[in-house]
């Protein structure tokens, strides 16, 4: 199984629970740095707001699954986020 398909399994109840849905999960290394990156939606337009309520709900679940051995970056965008 992917990483990103771990993570999804781990996060998306309680995302949806909240309002919102994931988009994508991508996990990848830019320069030396990896970065889990989850893209959320909802209907409406997303914010900086949601961003930080959805990184708030699922920061907890990866720290105690701890699904990652590397140390990474968790970012929490919208699909709109170019």
């Amino acid at each position: 199984m992917k990483i990103e398909d771990k993570i999804r399994n781990l996060i998306e109840n309680v995302v949806v629970a909240n309002g919102y849905r994931i988009d994508e999960i991508k996990y990848e290394k830019e320069d030396n740095i990896y970065f889990l990156r989850v893209i959320i939606d909802k209907d409406g337009i997303i914010d900086v707001d949601d961003c930080v309520k959805v990184s708030n709900l699922i920061n907890p679940i990866l720290d105690e699954e701890d699904p990652i051995a590397e140390s990474y970056i968790l970012d929490v965008c919208s699909k709109g986020r170019e």
